[in-house]
């Protein structure tokens, strides 16, 4: 962590489980149960809710790590042991409510992922827009094997990521996709060495964090919704994006420095 960071203010500085940093635009989220492997109990996932729904007004980007050696081993099961069926649904609909906030929430989210991203881990991981796997990072889906089923919104999320087949072989085999098998198959955006997945995330952050704020909500908002779309009705969703986003003042200026020749042309990505 660079001295850059400060810790954060106000709610965000309350929250137990998860620790909460500010630089400048960008907002840096700590999953904070290491000895847990960050595995996730009902504090958690409020915490993950509330903190999404109160990021700072200059907000423009986030990071999500976790602490330890590992991103997050999934749901903690000492807490689901003895649910009833209708307690079952209200916790699984809790989840539901905190990863749409954070899928959903102001601005884009990147996940930096090591060792276990397992189950609850893996649909945390789904919820971002931008995933940073570092070469410890594994992946899997136990919960075939434990006689339970995802909950935390896995099978709406992950196979927009990796298709249905492969979330069928990992539930029902318990097959596990090594860091190297997870970029290949579209879990991760980014493969990089143990220890340089924060260095990278925050440099993706901080490019993002300039695009103009619009442009982003536009993307992280009506990208996924358009795809779920027949396509003529998401094209029409489109057309009313595209020119909601050309209307913007800050839009019109960067179209401006561009044909001045004011602004960089597009290039290798870092």
């Amino acid at each position: 962590m660079t001295s850059a960071f400060r810790p954060a203010k106000g709610l965000l500085a309350q929250l137990t489980l998860l620790r909460v940093e500010c630089s400048g635009p960008v907002v840096h989220l700590r999953l904070n149960r290491p000895d847990k492997r960050n595995a996730i109990n009902g504090t958690l996932v409020r915490e993950l809710q509330t903190a999404f729904a109160n990021l700072p007004s200059d907000a423009r980007a986030a990071v999500i790590s976790g602490e330890g050696a590992h991103f997050c081993a999934g749901l903690d099961l000492s807490e689901v042991t003895e649910q009833s069926v209708a307690e079952g649904i209200f916790h699984s609909r809790l989840w539901h409510a905190a990863f749409d906030q954070i899928q959903y929430g102001p601005v884009p989210l990147i996940a930096v992922l090591h060792g276990a991203v397992v189950g609850g881990g893996l649909e945390l991981a789904a919820t971002a827009h931008l995933r940073v796997a570092e070469a410890s990072a594994f992946y899997g889906l136990p919960e075939g094997q434990r006689g339970i089923f995802v909950g935390g919104s896995g099978s709406a999320r992950i196979p927009r990521l990796i298709g249905v087949a492969r979330m069928t072989d990992m539930m029902l085999t318990g097959r596990v996709f090594d860091a190297a098998e997870g970029q290949a198959a579209g879990l991760s955006n980014y493969l990089v060495a143990d220890g340089e997945g924060l260095t990278r995330a925050m440099a993706l952050a901080h490019k993002v964090a300039t695009n103009a704020p619009l442009s982003n909500y536009a993307i992280t908002q009506a990208l996924p919704r358009i795809a779920e779309m027949a396509p003529a009705e998401g094209l029409f969703v489109e057309s009313l994006m595209s020119a909601i986003a050309q209307g913007d003042e800050a839009a019109k200026k960067r179209v401006r420095d561009f044909l001045a020749k004011r602004a960089g042309k597009v290039g290798k990505s870092s």
